[in-house]
């Protein structure tokens, strides 16, 4: 599966870089902007690529009879959206089970044009006492990967003022989708 995906990016442009995080085997990985289904795709790719399953939280209704099984497979883990506090908890016990844990979020929560991202991220990260990778896909640029490592502080302002500025210069598939917290424009 590995050379099948790499020879898709390749066909396709994309350069992977940096997705195999160094010096820590569990993390939170943020993955911006996100702006497109193709952004699951190629993200999915640049992982196969590198032999990693990265674990992603999927509402619980989407683990139907038939679909739960696939899920599982490409890490999927069943949340209740409704209870944010008890997804924080049981993430959290997945990092302190695991010898190697790495949860891919998209902060935006959504692939439309949000004003704030969702905070679920930095809270699970704190919490896990695991740091957190920016993750990235670049569509002018056609370069993907893990860019930057932080550990949480737990001045999430402060945080997400670094947060913000790794991103400011990446390019969505829609860059009308994409925005950072309106005080921070883009350049």
């Amino acid at each position: 599966m590995s050379y099948i995906a790499s020879l898709i990016l390749k066909l396709f442009g994309w350069n992977i870089i940096n997705i195999k995080p160094r010096g820590t085997k569990k993390a939170v990985i943020i993955m911006a902007p996100h702006t497109s289904n193709l952004d699951f795709i190629l993200g999915r790719l640049a992982f196969f690529k590198y032999r990693m399953t990265p674990h992603i939280m999927i509402k619980k209704e989407s683990f139907t009879f038939l679909m739960g099984p696939v899920l599982r497979l490409l890490g999927g883990i069943p949340v209740d959206r409704g209870h944010s506090q008890n997804t924080v908890k049981k993430i959290t016990t997945h990092f302190e089970h695991a010898d190697d844990f790495y949860l891919l979020i998209t902060p935006e929560g959504s692939r439309k044009l949000v004003k704030n991202w969702k905070k679920g991220f930095y809270f699970i990260a704190l919490t896990a006492k695991v740091p957190i990778l920016f993750g990235f896909l670049d569509y002018k640029k056609k370069e993907g990967g893990v860019g930057k490592m932080i550990w949480p502080s737990g001045n999430y302002e402060e945080d997400m003022k670094i947060i913000e500025d790794f991103y400011r210069d990446k390019t969505a598939r829609y860059p009308e989708k994409f925005s950072l917290t309106p005080s921070s424009p883009r350049r």
